[in-house]
């Protein structure tokens, strides 16, 4: 069953929109600052395009994870009433997945597996997780662009927030009571966009952050689900030691059937003797190529695919710790650019503070002196009307 937690993006989405241009008065006809509304419209629009790039990526990631759900499934019924490993039937199956990216890892897979097949079974068994894993999962739902879309929204809040604290300072001037309880107005105008967008901007950012998280948590829980099954019910069984020992004893047997042989003919003469033991050494050799169901050639090339699937496995585990690598290292920026951010939110509040405590003094002085003024205008009035 896919996963759709991520329409909560854009029923948060369009709520939020709609809170905003309430707030803005939209749809009073009260918008009485086109400038603020058209900032946290354009905000807006871009966290929107930023939901869309994510939510094709989680659809693409559903798609695989509902394909790998299904094949197990599949495997897990046939399994069930059969009773018997199904490798034979899915190591030349290239329509068990529909989705490019899983054929393709699937289809390296059985390549794999065929460098590894001999007339007795498979030398080695490789896990289907080196090709099918969370690696492969991240690259399909763009994990490297998701997990900094929280980042991201709680930086354009912060961007907004000093957008309008220098939108509403700006327009704040004046030298005397009178201009500058003119210039309040825009002064409140300015913040409310500040407030505004830092509200929404770390409010999708922890609804993406949660979504997010939710997502890849069921894909890996299906992934894993898959892994089980096949290693249950699908895995290319290995050579047994049972039957390696079984060919060592028919092999020891034939020996002291051999020596045995070559001791009777050493009883005649020369002659028969030598006739003998060519003729020995010719049975020899073909027994024993009988009893390892090859010849020293092809025994030879199996040796030379042994090691090429060796060097492509080294290639392979090179490449991985690359990735980690490369991994580790961006997850520490990404840590790092989040320290910095909540540093400077932290010196954003602290002058917020500061602010908003210079504002309350300035109006207190202010409102002292206009009642100063007051009780003298009134003095000065008693005293002409006397």
């Amino acid at each position: 069953m896919k996963n759709k937690l991520y329409y909560i993006l854009f029923v948060v989405y369009v709520l939020t929109f709609a809170f905003v241009l309430y707030a803005n008065g939209v749809f009073t006809g009260d918008s009485s600052n086109l400038l603020n509304l058209l900032i946290n419209v354009g905000f807006l629009v871009v966290i929107g395009i930023l939901f869309i790039i994510s939510a094709v990526s989680f659809g693409r990631l559903n798609r695989c994870t509902d394909e790998l759900a299904d094949a197990a499934d599949r495997m897990y019924e046939e399994y069930r009433g059969t009773g018997k490993n199904l490798w034979e039937k899915y190591r030349d199956k290239t329509d068990l997945f529909q989705e490019e990216t899983l054929q393709t890892a699937f289809s390296k897979y059985r390549a794999r597996m065929r460098n590894y097949q001999t007339k007795r079974g498979y030398v080695h068994v490789c896990d289907p997780e080196e090709y099918i894993n969370e690696d492969l999962l991240d690259q399909t739902a763009m994990t490297y662009y998701n997990s900094g879309i929280s980042g991201t929204m709680t930086g354009l809040g912060i961007l907004g927030t000093f957008l309008g604290l220098a939108m509403g300072l700006g327009s704040f001037n004046g030298n005397d009571i009178f201009t500058i309880s003119d210039n309040v107005g825009s002064l409140l105008s300015g913040m409310k966009v500040a407030f505004h967008t830092s509200v929404y901007g770390i409010f999708f950012s922890l609804v993406f952050n949660f979504v997010y998280r939710s997502i890849m948590s069921d894909a890996y829980g299906k992934l894993e689900r898959f892994l089980v099954v096949f290693r249950q019910c699908a895995m290319p069984p290995a050579a047994g030691e049972d039957e390696n020992a079984a060919a060592m004893l028919i092999y020891q047997a034939n020996m002291s059937n051999y020596l045995k042989q070559i001791t009777e003919l050493l009883k005649g003469d020369a002659k028969e003797q030598t006739d003998g033991v060519e003729r020995m050494v010719k049975r020899f050799t073909e027994q024993l190529q009988v009893s390892l169901e090859t010849d020293f050639k092809e025994f030879g090339n199996l040796m030379k695919d042994t090691g090429r699937a060796q060097q492509a496995y080294g290639d392979n585990c090179k490449s991985l710790i690359q990735a980690v690598t490369a991994l580790v290292e961006v997850n520490r920026n990404v840590q790092k650019a989040l320290e910095q951010t909540m540093k400077r939110q932290e010196e954003f509040s602290e002058e917020l503070a500061e602010q908003k405590k210079k504002l309350e003094d300035t109006c207190e002085n202010i409102s002292s002196d206009i009642s100063s003024q007051l009780y003298t205008f009134e003095q000065m009035r008693n005293v002409y009307e006397k």
